[in-house]
């Protein structure tokens, strides 16, 4: 529905009047006065039968789209195709495509549509990345999301609004009206309220009958004290429109209106004075502070079907509109504009690179940027649109189609902190350059690893309110480690200190930190592995010293069991250093099980006794 309320009530449309016949003047007539529905009966009857040409598969295809049947619009601009087309059919057919997540196929259109329109800012993003839908996937996930229960089982539910005192706007075709919208052949959209409860659940939506007329309300924006609303109308209901005399038809554009609350009813409604009979505005979103109200149109000086505008607003003064400029618009569609109290500004556009259909960006108003992509899984390849956040709450709302019908779904924010790691020199304090810095969960799994800056540091962005572990490692450096504690968001600084390597050579063996094997295991751990790269590095510096590793145990288990344990952890050090380029020849190991106790305690010993009877050491045969 949202589909037909962008298209027809901004006239985006365009009736094309090429190739046009006295076959299919009937169907022109429909599709020119923006009665899809109908159209596509007719267009199917020339198609189907023996009467379709370019010019019909063309107008059949424009006019699926329009209702965003995807697959039938893709089926039959592929028909269109098989002729030379104009830039735009070419970048609709890959908007169907991409719907249905047919990426590749979408490129070859879009390789014809820059082509043809190589200055087009589309046809430069498309160039500069065609393949830009991973990148999109990879992204860092934004929001979580949830079905809500206020959605009606076959209408359309969207442009849902959360205000302070937690009453959610949103707009339907639910209304109990006889009366239907003729172009798309469904009931009018009505405004609705929800109350929403302390424990985030919504009560059975009510229609907002004093903002409710006999054709299309909505969407809305609510002012911070929830006292005043900026809406949406049809035209048609106060005479905002144009007569089609020819085809019998009138062609109400979209308005803005504001009322006030008294008594808990809305009154004192007002149309805004920016209102046209050439043009639509549409969408509102009124700013926390309520002096600037961001809207939808498609007047004159835009950048494409449809922009993001701004006015000033002084009370009931209102300032000239203002273009939001290219880092928002497209000369494809931009619609739904929703501002947040910190400046971001989310919208829907069919202009930018996305998933498929409309998808959700953002935009940082209070710097100069591009939009970006909000990803999945808020965006999909289907329609995604009337983003809106209340960042009071915590929470948003959106529409999609995925699921076949327009349909509001909650968004929550995924928690994120920059922890930040700072490796330092534990002697003299100096930052450390290139230290490998990773980021490990509660389950010791490592996320990620980065090398440290020059300065030292290293930044990871990962989930607040959950605790990781940082671990540092570098050359002629002991390893180090730092805790992540919780966090509710923000930044979070760790410093690492790292000990220089400062390794005992004796007459008779080199002195390490003990070897820790897991329990009942001979593989290599990584704290093994940090003190044999020690190791390692004295044996470089003497090419002629020959090592003999003598591995030990605890007296737990049985003498021929522990024989055997160390035996295994013996051989799997020497393979270690052999793997390290240590020539094998330079190495040999023994188990000796509890046979050579360091402390010969017995049965008697404690855990700390234990401890230090599990050793490994490193006797130097040779130097």
């Amino acid at each position: 529905m949202k589909k037909i309320y962008i298209a027809a009530g901004l006239l985006l449309a365009i009736a094309s009047g090429y190739g046009q016949n006295k076959d299919s003047e009937k169907a022109d007539r429909l599709y020119g006065s923006y009665q899809y529905v109908a159209a596509i009966e007719e267009y199917l009857k020339l198609a189907e039968g023996k009467k379709g040409d370019s010019h019909v598969y063309k107008q059949l295809a424009d006019s699926y789209y329009n209702v965003f049947n995807m697959p039938e619009a893709a089926r039959w601009y592929a028909k269109a195709g098989e002729s030379n087309q104009d830039a735009e059919t070419y970048y609709r057919y890959a908007q169907a495509l991409r719907s249905q997540g047919k990426y590749q196929e979408a490129n070859k259109q879009m390789d014809k549509f820059a082509s043809l329109v190589p200055n087009d800012q589309r046809a430069k993003d498309h160039k500069a990345n065609p393949n830009y839908i991973p990148s999109l996937s990879g992204k860092d996930k934004l929001f979580d999301i949830s079905e809500t229960t206020i959605n009606s089982k076959d209408q359309s539910d969207f442009g849902a609004v959360l205000s302070n005192d937690n009453i959610l706007y949103f707009v339907s075709t639910r209304n109990n009206s006889n009366k239907t919208d003729k172009w798309v052949k469904q009931p009018y959209l009505d405004i609705f309220q929800s109350i929403r409860n302390t424990d985030g659940t919504l009560s059975e939506p009510k229609a907002v009958n004093e903002l409710n007329t006999a054709f299309h309300d909505g969407p809305v924006t609510i002012s911070a004290d929830g006292n005043t609303i900026f809406f949406a109308r049809d035209g048609l209901n106060d005479g905002n429109f144009d007569k089609d005399r020819k085809n019998n038809v009138k062609i109400g554009q979209q308005g803005l209106y504001r009322a006030t609350r008294v008594d808990g009813r809305w009154t004192n409604i007002q149309a805004l004075p920016f209102n046209s009979k050439s043009y639509s505005v549409t969408h509102p979103s009124l700013s926390p502070d309520g002096k600037t109200l961001y809207f939808t149109s498609n007047m004159p000086g835009g950048h494409g079907d449809s922009d993001i505008w701004k006015v000033s607003v002084d009370g009931t003064s209102y300032g000239k509109p203002q273009n939001l400029g290219s880092n928002v618009n497209t000369a494809g569609k931009e619609g739904f504009p929703s501002i947040t109290d910190n400046g971001i500004l989310y919208f829907a556009s069919s202009g930018k690179q996305g998933f498929g259909g409309l998808d959700v960006f953002k935009a940082d108003l209070n710097k100069d940027g591009e939009a970006i992509n909000v990803g999945k899984p808020v965006n999909s390849e289907k329609d995604d649109f009337s983003f809106s956040f209340n960042t009071a709450k915590n929470e948003g709302y959106f529409s999609s189609n995925r699921n076949g019908k327009d349909n509001i779904i909650k968004a929550v924010p995924v928690c994120r902190v920059e922890a930040i790691a700072m490796v330092k020199d534990s002697k003299t304090g100096r930052a450390l350059s290139d230290a490998s810095v990773s980021i490990l969960d509660a389950k010791k799994n490592v996320i990620a690893t980065k090398q440290s800056g020059a300065n030292g540091e290293v930044s990871f962005d990962v989930e607040c309110d959950t605790e990781y572990v940082f671990q540092a490692t570098k050359k002629d450096y002991e390893a180090g480690s730092g805790r992540v504690t919780k966090t509710k968001g923000g930044k979070t600084s760790v410093d690492i200190a790292l000990e220089p390597v400062e390794v005992v050579i004796t007459d008779t063996e080199v002195l390490l930190k003990n070897i820790y094997f897991e329990f009942n295991k001979s593989n290599i751990t990584q704290q093994g592995a940090t003190e044999l790269d020690k190791l390692v590095n004295v044996m470089n510096k003497y090419p002629d010293m020959v090592i003999y590793v003598k591995s030990h145990t605890d007296g737990k288990g049985s003498a021929a069991y522990n024989l055997k344990l160390s035996e295994q952890r013996a051989q799997s050090t020497v393979q270690y250093l052999v793997s390290k380029g240590i020539n094998k020849e330079r190495l040999s190991g023994k188990g000796f099980g509890i046979t050579e106790p360091k402390i010969d305690c017995k049965s008697n010993c404690t855990e700390d006794e234990d401890a230090q009877n599990r050793r490994s050491e490193f006797k130097i045969i040779k130097r």
